[in-house]
């Protein structure tokens, strides 16, 4: 250990209070829709869509808390390592969903949207994010995708102009 002088005095520098490792919570609630919002994904194939895309998360160190959707779009709720940016977790989910609806459920033209949302939620908000997951069919009875995430873009501060959200 090095000593060096300040003010004062020496003082003795020690690795003692160094931080070993990273520690991170990167806690992201996604959205995007099937291309031109088509509604494509039947609801008997739902299931095991979403329960495909948590498996592709995992395998790419993400924690997938909640996967769900409807007809025409899904929501992720990701917690993310602190290495994986959400760029290339969006690219993993939805390149290697898109690949398993192509080669195992015969849907040739099946796509998703090129963009998405990712807006960062808190741990005191992950219930209600459940919540919200959990109830979208309900949700989407009254209030299109459309409509859900545009209220997405403002109550999260993102500013946007309305020709270029839908390409």
């Amino acid at each position: 250990m090095a000593n060096t002088s300040r003010p004062g005095g020496p003082v003795e520098l020690r690795h003692r209070g160094h931080m070993a490792h990273t520690y991170c919570s990167s806690l992201f609630h996604c959205v995007f829709s099937t291309k031109e919002r088509r509604k494509i994904i039947a609801p008997e194939l739902q299931p095991r869509l979403w329960a495909y895309m948590g498996g592709i998360a995992r395998e790419n160190e993400m924690r997938p808390l909640a996967v769900g959707g409807t007809d025409d779009h899904a929501h992720i709720l990701l917690s993310l390592p602190s290495s994986l940016p959400i760029a290339k977790a969006m690219r993993e989910i939805k390149a290697g969903s898109s690949r398993w609806m192509h080669e195992t459920c015969g849907m040739k033209d099946f796509e998703w949207q090129q963009g998405y949302g990712a807006f960062s939620i808190g741990w005191t908000q992950v219930p209600v994010t459940l919540a919200y997951l959990a109830g979208q069919k309900e949700h989407h009875q009254k209030h299109d995708f459309q409509a859900e995430f545009i209220a997405f873009l403002k109550k999260h501060s993102i500013e946007y102009d309305p020709r270029y959200v839908w390409g």
